[in-house]
């Protein structure tokens, strides 16, 4: 057995979330915050068989999109409005983990 750790930008939560259980995955949502952009996430605890791994990265995968997003830029200031510059990053997608589970129990 295995459980799956995906972290997925909250934006993305609802799809994920009813692709999961579309496709028979039952999953644990915590709302948690990225340390970068200190912006909202949805992490996911997913118990899968061995053999259902790949099926629920896919899954993960085809509903957490990247995107970029302009951020302001605090260490640097335009010159002449002193207004903040803005940068973009790329948000979303998912990051996981996929780890051994060396005993489950369901009471």
């Amino acid at each position: 057995m295995k459980l799956i750790l995906a972290i997925v930008n909250k934006d993305d939560a609802n799809m994920v979330s009813g692709a999961l259980l579309e496709q028979g995955f039952f999953a644990t949502k915590l709302a948690t915050t990225g340390g970068f952009l200190k912006v909202g996430n949805t992490t996911f605890l997913i118990g899968v068989d061995e053999r259902d791994v790949d099926r629920a990265l896919e899954c993960i995968k085809l509903h957490a999109s990247k995107r970029t997003q302009a951020v302001p830029e605090v260490s640097s200031y335009s010159a002449m409005e002193m207004m903040p510059t803005t940068i973009q990053v790329t948000v979303g997608g998912a990051t996981i983990f996929v780890l051994d589970v060396d005993r489950f129990e369901k009471y």
